[in-house]
């Protein structure tokens, strides 16, 4: 009889659960933006992998990056997001260093997804192609170019940088 109760006890425990109780893993979050990197030589785009970058935004996060495509986040509590790109950045040698400074401006929306995973952000890149870089006597960067400007999600390359 006791086995029986317990049972029952666990069974009505778990009924009381929701689907949504529980953030499933596959359920998208706040995006990070998309970057892909191509050589600005090619006549039509080409990738081109980077090595040894290194990526900051002051007071938010550094990193490390080898390859032709990067996700990075954008500030939450802010509408716009300055980067610091470090070309050989991430070496031990500082003298083969070069910075191009990125700002991105953008607005911002906060979408309910459930119970269990809350709020997400979505964003909305408010820049031109022309007013991203700031321009100096040694840019590294070539070109860049918003292809998909509103950030939804992290399936499609948002901007892609020449160098």
């Amino acid at each position: 009889m006791k086995k029986i109760f317990l049972l029952l006890v666990v069974v009505f425990s778990l009924s009381g659960c929701e689907k949504d109780d529980i953030c499933d893993a596959s359920t998208s979050t706040t995006p990070r933006l998309v970057i892909q990197f191509y050589e600005s030589a090619a006549p039509t785009p080409v990738l081109k992998s980077v090595t040894a970058l290194g990526v900051i935004v002051p007071g938010y996060t550094t990193m490390s990056f080898n390859g032709s495509k990067i996700m990075i986040p954008l500030q939450t509590n802010d509408d716009s997001t300055i980067f610091r790109f470090i070309q050989n950045g991430s070496d031990s040698d500082l003298t083969n260093d070069n910075e191009d400074i990125l700002t991105l401006n953008y607005t911002r929306k906060t979408v309910y997804v459930s119970r269990a995973c809350g709020y997400k952000m979505l964003f909305n890149l408010t820049n031109t192609n022309t007013n991203i870089l700031t321009p100096d006597s040694d840019n590294w960067i070539k070109n860049i170019i918003i292809v998909k400007p509103n950030l939804e999600n992290e399936n499609e390359v948002h901007v892609q940088i020449y160098y």
